[in-house]
């Protein structure tokens, strides 16, 4: 058995790590690096393949062509619909003769981002239910993968357990234990305990967290403290925009619970949104959207902006642009671009966090100073992370008491703090807890 970090070891992002057993390669994630095309998705024409390996995007998948391994590639299972996960999918996903294998709300975003950019892909899509099995057949075995139920920020987040003949490999990108979802599903601690107990070679574990003592708050944390923003300061007079991460399908029910609370309507302003929208309605999860009017296109938004701007206390309005991406609506806003003019005491509220790369940073940080400029009201960090903090991943590796453990999703900082806690629990250096980077390989035994 044998585990090439393709990419997300040495960044956060471009996930992308390849199982090779025999004759048979599986590849978990295919995703983008994001601070690398902050901007790029509001342009006309979206690159190519070339052109987003230019900027830096795309995971280097040439990787395994020199390895020999990319004919061996039999499926792409990916954990859940962030697009540091999926997204180079629509870009790559042609160089291997195999399905890709998802959960319904993971897979129906993929397919919903390449229709709306006008991409398509000959490999088959196929939804797994969460919490169920398939079954891959390859030249040196078969192998039985389940998509296991997991929490994190998004819908359907799953961990991916492959049983080979060489024992059990858990990809467990990314998580958070959170015993009191705002929607979905708990972790499945059952089911933990049951490979637990059957065994875990290697488990391939997110530890972009894992520098800060701490648990990660529940979701229901998130719910209280947007309550209070939202119900414990005065905003009568005043608009109120909030902006969080467009996947995150449980804090804009939240949202959209609270704004018709307040008496106001609920507005979504922005293609990203209406993407992820989109897939939670298809799949059944997305009954709150009945009270909220959502704009995609920007003429629409233009016209939904003259509206609030007529009345701005009747309104609450949602839009994307958390990150201080150049070209989305909050960027605009805070340079004029728009119909709806900013006043003082208008309340913007980041109900997110800032991704931790100085890209992100630094556009945040000039995205702060032009609201300022408007002397509006800044609520920030109204959030609680998708990710587990070092105590998480503590309890995570108490539950699963895997023979190996690789951390992932992170640069080195991120990933040497993942091995100083596995040698906490009494894990070896470079003999069962693996300090890699990307393209770099690994031979368990």
């Amino acid at each position: 058995m044998k585990i090439h970090t393709i990419g997300g070891y040495d960044e956060v992002g471009k996930n992308m790590t390849a199982l090779e057993i025999g004759e048979d390669v599986l590849l978990f994630d295919d995703g983008l690096f994001m601070p690398a095309i902050v901007g790029v998705e509001e342009r006309e024409k979206i690159p190519t393949e070339q052109g987003m390996t230019g900027l830096g995007a795309l995971p280097d998948v040439d990787y395994l062509v020199k390895k020999g391994l990319q004919k061996k590639v039999r499926a792409i299972l990916v954990s859940h619909a962030h697009l540091d996960h999926i997204g180079a999918i629509p870009y790559n996903s042609y160089r291997y003769n195999a399905n890709i294998y998802g959960t319904p709300f993971t897979t129906e975003v993929l397919k919903i981002i390449m229709e709306d950019n006008g991409q398509r892909i000959n490999n088959r899509i196929i939804p797994v239910k969460l919490n169920s099995s398939i079954v891959v057949k390859g030249e040196s075995g078969n192998y039985n993968v389940e998509f296991v139920s997991m929490t994190h920020s998004t819908l359907q987040c799953s961990m991916i357990v492959v049983q080979t003949p060489e024992g059990v490999v858990m990809y467990a990108n990314d998580f958070k234990l959170d015993n009191s979802p705002v929607l979905g599903e708990r972790p499945d601690y059952r089911k933990f305990r049951e490979l637990s107990k059957k065994g875990v070679k290697v488990l391939i574990v997110d530890c972009l967290y894992a520098p800060q003592d701490m648990k990660t708050p529940s979701e229901k944390i998130a719910k209280v403290l947007l309550e209070d923003v939202l119900f414990g300061t005065e905003n009568r007079n005043s608009a109120i925009i909030i902006t969080t991460f467009s996947s995150h399908i449980a804090r804009l029910k939240t949202i959209s619970e609270f704004g018709k609370k307040l008496g106001r309507e609920v507005i979504f302003l922005g293609r990203s949104l209406s993407k992820y929208v989109t897939a939670a309605r298809n799949i059944g999860q997305a009954g709150f959207m009945k009270n909220v009017r959502m704009y995609s296109y920007r003429r629409q938004v233009e016209k939904a902006m003259k509206m609030v701007n007529k009345n701005r206390a009747r309104y609450l309005v949602v839009c994307t642009g958390h990150q201080g991406e150049p070209g989305a609506i909050l960027d605009r806003l805070a340079r004029d671009e728009l119909p709806l003019k900013l006043k003082k005491e208008d309340h913007i509220i980041f109900s997110s966090r800032t991704i931790p790369t100085p890209i992100n940073e630094l556009a945040r940080e000039q995205l702060e100073k032009r609201l300022k400029k408007h002397n509006v009201r800044i609520f920030d960090n109204v959030h609680t992370s998708g990710h587990g903090g070092r105590e998480d991943l503590r309890d995570f590796l108490n539950l699963i008491k895997p023979k190996h453990v690789i951390p992932s999703h992170g640069d080195l900082k991120k990933t040497t703090a993942g091995v100083t806690l596995a040698e906490e629990m009494g894990y070896v250096r470079g003999k069962n807890v693996h300090l890699m980077g990307d393209l770099k390989s690994l031979e368990v035994k």
